[in-house]
C-alpha cells in the first residue's frame, strides 16, 4: 500500500473519477473532491476513499476546502486540479468574476496557493487539466480577464485553459526550487458531461451523436495518471504541457513568461491573496 495522498478535484465524474479509480487501485490514498455531494460520495464509497465537497463557483468553498485538506492531511503528494468545464451565456459569480474563468482558473489557482507550503513540504506534483481549446480559442487579455468586453463560451473556455498552462509554468518558475513539480495536460476529446450546461457548439460534439466516437474517461485520464505516477524531471518535463504522454503544441501566448508572471499577480489580486 502506497503512503501517497492524492487530491483530485472534479473527481465525482468523468476523467477525475476515472483517475481516482486507477490511482486508488494502484494503492494510493485518494481524496475525491467534487461539487455534487451525492456523486462525490458515491465515487468515494466505491473506492473506500475520503471525500470533500466544494463548488468552485464560490471562492469561500475553495478556502474551506483548503482548510479541511490542511487539517486532515499532513502530507499531500499530488494535487490534480481537474475541476472545470465550458459554460453557457456569460454569468458572474457571487465573487464578481466571470464564471468560466473562476471555475477553471481562479479557483484552482487559489486552492494551490493556499496549499503551497504543504505541497512544497511533500515535494508534491501539481497537475492542471487544460485543453487543446487553449490553442484553438485562447486570446488572453489581461485587461479583460472577466470577459466584460468580449465573451463567447469558446473564447472564455479557451482563455481559461490557456491560463491553466501559464499558471503551470509560473508555478514551476516560482516554486520549482522549493520542491513543487508541475505539468498541464490535454485529456483528449472525452465523452463526459462537462459541457452539459453550455450553449457552445461543442456541446453537440460531447452530448450528441458524435459522442459515440469520443474517448472513454479511462483513456482521457491516462495522461493524468501517468503524470501522477512517474518522476518529474526524468519521465517528463516540469512545467510542460502534455497530450498522450508527449509534449504538445500550445497557444503562442503560453510561452510568454512575462504574461505568465502578470497573470499570476492579477489572479492573486482577484482572489485576495498576497502575490509572492
Amino acid at each position: 500500500m502506497s503512503n501517497r495522498t492524492i487530491v483530485i478535484t472534479g473527481a465525482s465524474d468523468g476523467i477525475g473519477a476515472a483517475a481516482a479509480r486507477a490511482l486508488s487501485a494502484a494503492g494510493d490514498r485518494v481524496v475525491v473532491v467534487g461539487r455534487s455531494p451525492e456523486k462525490t460520495q458515491a465515487v468515494a464509497t466505491e473506492l473506500g476513499a475520503d471525500w470533500l465537497v466544494a463548488d468552485f463557483a464560490r471562492l469561500d468553498d475553495v478556502r474551506t476546502l483548503a482548510g479541511d485538506l490542511l487539517e486532515r492531511y499532513p502530507r499531500i503528494d499530488v494535487l490534480a486540479n481537474n475541476a472545470g468545464g465550458i459554460m453557457g451565456d456569460r454569468a458572474v459569480t457571487e465573487d464578481g468574476h466571470e464564471r468560466t474563468f473562476q471555475i477553471n482558473h481562479l479557483a484552482p489557482f487559489l486552492l494551490t496557493t493556499l496549499l503551497r507550503e504543504r505541497l512544497a513540504e511533500g515535494n508534491a506534483t501539481v497537475i492542471n487539466t487544460s485543453s487543446v481549446a487553449n490553442r484553438l480559442y485562447g486570446r488572453l487579455d489581461l485587461d479583460d480577464l472577466d470577459a466584460e468586453s468580449k465573451y463567447s463560451p469558446n473564447l472564455a473556455y479557451g482563455n481559461a485553459k490557456l491560463a491553466n498552462i501559464l499558471f503551470t509554468k509560473e508555478l514551476d518558475r516560482r516554486y520549482g526550487a522549493d520542491g513543487i513539480s508541475t505539468a498541464a495536460f490535454h485529456p483528449g476529446v472525452v465523452a463526459t458531461s462537462f459541457s452539459a450546461g453550455s450553449t457552445s457548439m461543442l456541446r453537440h460534439v460531447y452530448q450528441g451523436v458524435l459522442g459515440r466516437f469520443l474517448l472513454s474517461p479511462d483513456k482521457g485520464a491516462d495522461t493524468l495518471v501517468w503524470l501522477a505516477t512517474t518522476t518529474p524531471g526524468s519521465d517528463w518535463e516540469r512545467g510542460g504541457y502534455y497530450a498522450k504522454r508527449k509534449l504538445a503544441k500550445m497557444n503562442p501566448q503560453a510561452s510568454d513568461a512575462a504574461l505568465a508572471a502578470q497573470l499570476w499577480d492579477r489572479s492573486a489580486e482577484m482572489v485576495g491573496v498576497v502575490p509572492a
